[in-house]
């Protein structure tokens, strides 16, 4: 906790968009301009701070945005904000408006930069869990995972369709470079035979003679969900083991890629953020600085961006135990 009395705050979005970033951006305005607090949106993340790209934020800056996908502030990544010049010049533009709190809306990246530019100036930050990884430990969702998911759900499901009339494998790469959490709750719910994910080494003799097997039992239709990262190169690189092991299985790649980012966010995003964003600003006011708001067992949830940034979600083995059961 701190006495520091916060009275102007800077929102930011940084790093990959995710589905309800605008809910969370309406959610931080309007409840710093409901306690009588001056409100800045900062364009563009961490490069518009350097380049002074801040602009006054009122209640009607963020009327009808909160069915929106994307972000309102836009949002990039900025290597000159590694660089502690960059950040001076940051603090500088923050400092000349009397901006004294601010709160960061992002991913690990983003909380790494908000947690040392907190540690080198007096501008206390907060920040909120918005990537559709839900790579973030410290909240059961992150802002924008369960729209994401679900927007791969229903690709998936049409998908099984088609595999369906022509009695094919299909191979579906759902985004998660380094988190397979997307590919694990998308491959679940719409009963993929395999899910393959960045976190668990892939057995590929045990898919291919799990395939063989199905082949023996008449199953042709088969639906193999992959996370693009890990070390088997994806959906291509799964099909193309594949085509080597079994050359007569009649298979195709469907990559869902940046589809999964956009979109209206859905109803439990919209309110997972607007209550982040909501407690961020009482999180400033109370003078707890420095922490990422999340939502624990429906319960608001408080983690130093310390371990924020070193901890990472992880995906237990009775997930694992249950993928393999249900597809069997």
């Amino acid at each position: 906790m701190s006495d520091k009395k916060v009275t102007r705050i800077g929102v930011l979005t940084s790093g990959g968009d995710a589905p309800g970033m605008n809910a969370a951006i309406r959610a931080v305005v309007r409840t710093g301009l409901y306690n009588n607090l001056e409100m800045f949106g900062v364009m563009r993340g961490y490069s518009g701070m350097i380049e002074n790209d801040i602009q006054p934020m009122e209640s009607r800056s963020v009327a009808n945005i909160i069915q929106r996908g994307g972000t309102v502030l836009k949002t990039a990544r900025c290597k000159d904000f590694f660089e502690p010049e960059g950040r001076q010049k940051a603090y500088d533009n923050l400092k000349s408006r009397g901006i004294n709190g601010l709160v960061v809306i992002g991913g690990d990246g983003s909380f790494k930069g908000a947690l040392k530019f907190s540690k080198e100036f007096d501008i206390p930050c907060i920040g909120l869990p918005g990537t559709i990884d839900k790579d973030i430990a410290g909240s059961d969702f992150t802002i924008g995972f369960d729209t994401a998911v679900n927007t791969a759900i229903e690709a998936i499901d049409k998908i099984r369709d088609t595999a369906d009339a022509h009695d094919r494998l299909f191979i579906i790469e759902v985004m998660g470079r380094d988190a397979g959490y997307i590919a694990l709750h998308s491959g679940l719910a719409t009963g993929a035979e395999h899910i393959i994910i960045p976190e668990r080494k892939t057995d590929i003799e045990d898919v291919i003679s799990s395939l063989q097997e199905k082949e023996r039992r008449k199953k042709l239709v088969n639906m193999i969900v992959v996370a693009e990262g890990g070390e088997t190169g994806g959906a291509e690189g799964i099909k193309n083991i594949i085509k080597q092991r079994l050359p007569a299985t009649d298979t195709r790649i469907c990559i869902l890629g940046h589809i999964q980012r956009g979109g209206s966010p859905s109803c439990i995003d919209r309110l997972n953020a607007s209550r982040m964003g909501y407690h961020a600003v009482e999180s400033l006011l109370v003078g707890r600085h420095n922490v990422m708001v999340g939502i624990v067992n429906n319960r608001m949830h408080y983690t130093p961006l310390e371990k924020a940034v070193k901890a990472k979600q992880r995906i237990s083995d009775e997930w694992i135990k249950m993928v393999r059961i249900l597809a069997s």
